[in-house]
């Protein structure tokens, strides 16, 4: 954001140092980077007065002019300008001096004549593209000044860095709250004399919206008989100095108005009109419309058009339409001014690459209520400058009127949060200086109102945040934080975050490597995996379309560390992640629900090394098997294993489950989604309910028992059956005998015939125990027989 010192004052009476200011601006957030002049490549032409101006003697289209330059310097010099003559004040470039565009002037000869100089028109000074003559200047200006002083243009300009989430600052209004903040000054606003003649605009001009969602608030004034022509001087100077390029009267003052307030307004042509009608609405699939750059747009369903009663004429928010553009012969004109919702303007200006400043501010969101000012002051200037009169009132449509915004705010909370001890009337002072209202009726628990134009303060916490800027950032002390006197293991371990410390523990120790990913993912990695739409938490100023949305399951974030993985070489990945994912909840205060999951994922070799470990890569018993670990070190027992259909990016994935309650699932991600991370191998992953496997650790109770004193007796079975038939339901239904001397059930080896794929065989070792004797050869043959029929009874197959 460029900010104007001459144009700043216009609201804040600052006399101090621009350096001190810039510095000031910084801690409260906005960051100075660059102190300039918009003026430099013209600061040293100087004013002019031509005192003599003669015919060229040997050429019929030049002028031998004597210009004073002060001090009584005469300089002679050659124009060919046609519009040249004797008395005028003109801007000089003296010899020596560097013209924008790196031209020098030098000493000339022109037809035999000397020059020692140059007379300068409009466009040789980059003021503007006129050139069909000099510039001349007013009468009153004296010789020898620098032009720039002359003409009271900017000498001085700040570039300040606005953070996406401060759209309020994109003005000069803006700011200047800032700088009376910093400074304890006062606002001083423009001065409103809007004069209006007769009729009523509600009646010339029906406004339409299709969805108050959109767009809030659509409004317009009319004007009649306007007279296109170039700005004044000090409105053409100011808006040069920001690097907006002036061109006429009634575009100028909506950009004028857009830098001052930072409100983007647009103008019409009345006459181009059709149906005396505006209507907001979205434009059909693949609609065609020309911009004001001349460039046909294709557009989508999702793009917002601004509708006459026949036809598109801008594009919401972004730009207009050539259809209906001021032009030279325009003298009625239609003033808009609206509120857009800004999502769908940034994700219009982006894909169509078509950045503007009306757009960079109505992606960010303006103030609904500073809107009419802005109008009435824009519809004022126009008047002012065009000659135009204004229509009475307003034609207007606002479904969706401004709700003012009230949170609450703890001052000891605050204290604590900043580790400051501040009194309530600092922070009182604070919240008045930034024009929010404070009800202290509760002295523990204030009720604060945030002004429409403070879209960033969206909870207490926004508060805290104020209370610290008015501070001073670079004020508040480096405090330890404040722990407990006594350290208790057992109590830390059952906080949250004792238990994400235990998981992260075991995920070090089995040999996995800690990713930590960011929060928020794109549509697009989202879409890519199959997950649905719904539930989604879409973020309201996103650094980039890539991260313009919550994550609502942690894979797409494993999977772009194994594409960084893959891309640096690392072709043995081995991850995990507890994090939180985050689904849309109208029921939550938030409108957010928060689930803490713990995401495992393999690829590539089972192990870093070849040599003397075991060859092959990840699969599904390497990450089954890091599960079971999980399950056994939490102490919870075995857990169920189901196969699940259509799942949405793995294929295949199980279901997990301890007891009734289902703790997560797992499985190979599909093999075209992961040759979209460059994958070439089985990516293999785990997604578990961290939140419900604290739960279920919390309730859980270790039991213990003696060790076994008498010695076990194992016996073996094999199962020949089909592929289909699954070890666990074999396993299943001898522990479901519930033979008293059964101890484990365990699967010790799996054949498949050469020359037969539809059937395996599964080898089981059944461990039997007694508890208070030796058992003998005869009771254990007997017990086994008992399992034999059993699975005979129960399973398809043969031993």
């Amino acid at each position: 954001m460029l900010l104007s010192m001459q144009w700043l004052r216009d609201f804040v009476p600052y006399e101090g140092e621009i350096q001190e200011l810039g510095d000031r601006l910084t801690m409260l957030g906005l960051e100075l980077e660059e102190i300039f002049n918009p003026f430099e490549a013209i600061k040293d032409i100087v004013v002019g007065h031509v005192v003599e101006c003669d015919q060229h003697p040997e050429a019929d289209k030049l002028s031998v002019c004597k210009v004073d330059v002060g001090d009584g310097e005469l300089l002679d010099i050659v124009c060919g300008a046609p519009n040249v003559a004797k008395g005028q004040n003109v801007p000089v470039a003296k010899v020596g001096v560097t013209m924008p565009g790196d031209f020098k002037i030098k000493k000339a000869k022109l037809r035999g004549v000397k020059s020692h100089g140059m007379i300068c028109s409009e466009r040789e000074l980059e003021l503007s593209d006129a050139h069909d003559g000099i510039m001349v200047l007013p009468e009153n200006l004296k010789p020898g000044v620098k032009f720039t002083e002359a003409m009271n243009m900017e000498d001085t300009v700040m570039d300040l860095g606005i953070t996406p989430n401060r759209a309020d600052c994109l003005s000069m209004l803006g700011i200047a709250r800032e700088a009376a903040l910093a400074f304890d000054l006062p606002i001083t606003m423009p001065e409103l004399n809007l004069v209006e003649n007769g009729g009523n605009a509600a009646d010339l001009l029906k406004i339409e919206i299709d969805d108050p969602e959109l767009c809030p608030l659509y409004q317009a004034r009319i004007l009649q008989g306007a007279k296109i022509a170039p700005s004044p001087d000090w409105m053409r100077y100011r808006l040069l100095s920001v690097g907006v390029r002036p061109i006429s009267n009634i575009v100028d003052v909506t950009n004028y108005i857009l830098f001052e307030l930072g409100q983007p307004l647009h103008s019409f042509d009345a006459d181009r009109l059709k149906g005396g009608k505006i209507r907001v609405g979205l434009a059909p699939e693949g609609t065609k419309f020309t911009t004001l750059d001349e460039q046909e747009r294709r557009l989508l369903g999702s793009d917002l058009l601004i509708w006459d009663a026949e036809r598109p004429v801008a594009l919401a928010g972004v730009m207009g339409g050539m259809n209906s553009e001021i032009h030279d012969g325009s003298t009625n004109v239609v003033l808009e001014s609206a509120v857009f919702r800004p999502g769908l303007i940034r994700k219009t200006a982006r894909r169509l690459a078509l950045p503007s400043e009306a757009s960079y501010r109505f992606e960010r969101g303006v103030d609904q209520q500073l809107n009419t000012f802005a109008m009435d002051r824009a519809a004022q200037l126009m008047s002012e400058l065009s000659g135009a009169k204004i229509v009475s009132g307003v034609a207007k449509n606002e479904p969706k009127p401004w709700q003012d915004r009230t949170h609450d705010y703890r001052h000891k909370r605050c204290n604590s949060w900043l580790g400051l001890d501040l009194e309530p009337e600092f922070s009182k002072k604070a919240f008045s200086l930034m024009g929010l209202e404070v009800n202290d009726s509760d002295a523990d628990c204030w009720k604060v109102s945030t002004p429409s134009y403070r879209l960033d303060l969206e909870r207490e916490a926004d508060l805290y945040e104020e209370v610290a800027r008015y501070f001073g950032m670079d004020k508040i002390p480096s405090v330890l934080p404040r722990i407990s006197k006594t350290f208790d293991a057992s109590v830390i371990a059952e906080t949250p975050y004792g238990f994400y410390r235990r998981i992260k523990n075991w995920g070090r120790g089995v040999g996995l490597h800690e990713a930590i990913n960011y929060s928020f993912v794109g549509d697009d990695d989202l879409d890519l995996l199959g997950l649905p739409k719904e539930g989604r938490v879409n973020i309201a100023n996103p650094l980039s379309e890539d991260q313009n949305v919550m994550r609502t399951e942690l894979a797409p974030g494993l999977l772009n560390t194994v594409r960084h993985n893959l891309a640096q070489g690392n072709t043995h990945i081995r991850v995990f992640e507890i994090a939180k994912k985050f689904i849309k909840d109208a029921e939550s205060d938030t409108e957010t629900r928060e689930q803490s999951r713990l995401g495992i994922m393999l690829n590539g070799p089972r192990s870093c090394v070849e040599w003397p470990n075991e060859q092959g890569d990840a699969d599904y018993l390497d990450i089954k098997g890091l599960v079971e670990h999980l399950l056994a070190d939490l102490k919870l027992g075995e857990a169920a294993f189901s196969l699940v259909k259509d799942h949405n990016y793995l294929e295949p994935c199980v279901d997990i489950h301890l007891g009734e309650q289902k703790i997560g699932f797992m499985g190979m991600v599909k093999a075209d989604i992961a040759d979209k991370y460059h994958a070439k191998k089985e990516v293999w992953m785990a997604d578990l309910n961290a939140d419900i496997l604290r739960d279920i650790v919390m309730a859980h109770k270790i039991k213990f028992q003696t060790l076994p004193v008498f010695p076990p007796s194992r016996r073996d079975v094999t199962v020949i059956g089909p592929v289909s038939l699954h070890a666990e339901t074999i396993k299943e239904a001898i522990l479901g005998l519930k033979l008293p001397l059964i101890e484990s059930v365990e699967l010790v080896n799996v054949f498949v015939p050469e020359n037969n794929n539809d059937e395996r065989n599964l080898s089981f070792r059944i461990t039997y125990r007694h508890g208070q004797k030796t058992l003998t050869d005869k009771a254990v043959d007997k017990e086994h027989k008992k399992v034999l029929a059993g699975l005979e009874k129960s399973l398809p197959v043969h031993f």
